[in-house]
């Protein structure tokens, strides 16, 4: 064992759980508000384009959706496997599983962007595209299916940089593109004048800026696993140190549980057959699919309720979308700081480790987003009114994020409860738990609240949804914490 893989192993499994959570987590933090910047300038400098071009920005948020959840499967999947098998000490075999899992996300990402750019105008109407929207959702649109590459493949790179315990590094990535985001969205628009398609290239500049910082670290040898083709078609039987495939088996069995308690899963024996590799990082990343799937659902089926109501109803409520995100993207970054604490301890067994974590994260996740929730609700119409300074479109947001201000302290306990059993490889229970704030609580909600309530429906479905997934959330996490 090198002295780096010792030092990094150490501070994994022996630094204070409240001190490693804040040191994973802040860059994380980080990382997630500079993604989420990307979004709020697009937003900003397409808005002064006009109310359609503005609404185009929130029916593309669908398509990034789509590519996120696509990212984020191959990225949580193989993040969870590799910071469990680093736990075990068996960095070859993480490896392997950063390799399929990055050139995975490329192949996937070439395909979805052709077919997209095949069919933009279809896809466009299908993800919730009006008529007066569709001309600007088409330029837009086509630059992010062109970027789809870069999109889906870094965050399959953050994610292996944050579940190795190297957030820095990954944070260090998203940060220069970020920036470089909103400098190409300035100088394209207000220098150029380029308006949508101006915000559109800078975007997928920006993207494949950030995807070449994060592959460096790989290339110069700053990580603990590699990334190489040949590892893709490598194939390992299982040894007696290989908690993760027999994890993975696991998870398969059950949509709620893996096994009959909670106790982790025995090592597979060294004659069982060897899972592919790209199947089992499916298997574990099936949740964050499913949760970045149910968030393009939630939109599409929110764009398609508010059509009626006009170009002002589907701006203002992709603007709110994006400000509770802002809040949203704190608690989930430190929830991310989280996620390789929890995997690499449970690897060591070091169950203690785990329960003390996850209880932390939870509580100061909690205690962060309520206070930024409180700072937002005075400014709630000059926050809108940043984005797009439309009467109407205020009119509208204004009430809608109100809503969800008041129900935002509740929703750090569902990411928080999916992230632990995802981490740990129990993904029947995380899978569940990842389908519920934007699907089976919002969906429903929102599909029974409109023909009864009309628009206000569409502005209190989501924290009404948020109260529902707390409730089903907290017995699975209070359960399985009690256990460990």
């Amino acid at each position: 064992m090198s002295n780096e893989y010792k030092n990094q192993y150490d501070k994994m499994t022996r630094m204070p759980v409240e001190k490693l959570v804040m040191r994973l987590g802040i860059p994380t933090t980080i990382s997630m508000l500079v993604t989420t910047l990307y979004n709020m300038a697009d937003t900003y400098f397409v808005g002064t384009q006009g109310t359609s071009a503005s609404g185009a920005i929130g029916i593309i948020f669908t398509l990034m959706s789509i590519i996120q959840a696509l990212g984020f499967m191959l990225g949580h999947g193989s993040g969870s496997h590799i910071s469990r098998l680093l736990g075990a000490k068996e960095p070859d075999k993480a490896g392997d599983y950063a390799s399929t899992a990055f050139f995975s996300a490329l192949i996937f990402a070439v395909v979805l962007a052709a077919v997209g750019l095949i069919f933009i105008d279809p896809l466009m109407r299908l993800i919730g595209s009006s008529e007066t929207i569709l001309p600007h959702a088409r330029v837009y649109g086509s630059f992010i299916l062109l970027a789809t590459p870069a999109m889906m493949s870094s965050f399959v790179l953050n994610n292996i940089l944050r579940y190795e315990g190297r957030a820095t590094l990954a944070m260090i990535g998203l940060l220069l593109g970020g920036l470089i985001n909103v400098i190409g969205d300035y100088v394209t628009t207000s220098w150029f004048g380029m308006g949508i398609e101006g915000v559109g290239i800078s975007t997928m500049l920006s993207n494949y800026i950030s995807m070449s910082i994060l592959l460096s670290m790989f290339i110069m040898g700053r990580t603990q696993t590699k990334l190489q083709l040949k590892r893709v078609f490598r194939r390992r039987k299982s040894t007696g140190q290989d908690v993760t495939e027999a994890s993975a088996s696991a998870s398969s069995d059950s949509l709620l549980a893996e096994a009959s308690t909670d106790r982790p899963a025995e090592p597979a024996s060294e004659t069982s057959k060897t899972r592919p590799l790209l199947l089992s990082i499916i298997l574990i990343g099936l949740p964050s699919l499913a949760r970045q799937g149910m968030s393009s659902l939630a939109n599409l089926v929110m764009n398609w309720m508010a059509r009626p109501y006009g170009d002002a109803a589907i701006a203002a409520m992709g603007i709110v979308m994006r400000l509770t995100f802002l809040l949203f993207a704190i608690g989930l970054g430190i929830g991310q700081g989280f996620q390789p604490v929890s995997g690499y301890n449970y690897g060591a067994k070091k169950y203690n480790r785990v329960r003390k974590a996850a209880l932390f994260t939870w509580g100061f996740s909690t205690l962060v987003i309520v206070l930024a929730a409180a700072v937002e609700w005075f400014f709630c119409e000059d926050l809108i009114g940043l984005f797009r300074d439309d009467a109407e479109v205020i009119r509208i947001g204004t009430p809608a994020l109100h809503y969800q201000l008041l129900s935002i302290g509740l929703v750090p306990i569902s990411f928080i409860g999916n992230m632990l059993f995802q981490s740990i490889g129990k993904s029947g229970r995380a899978l569940f738990l990842s389908c519920l704030r934007n699907g089976i609580c919002y969906v429903p909600t929102l599909l029974i609240l409109v023909p009864i309530w009309g628009l206000t429906g569409i502005q209190c479905a989501q924290p009404i949804a948020d109260v529902l997934t707390a409730c089903i959330t907290l017995p699975f996490f209070l359960s399985f914490i009690s256990h460990l």
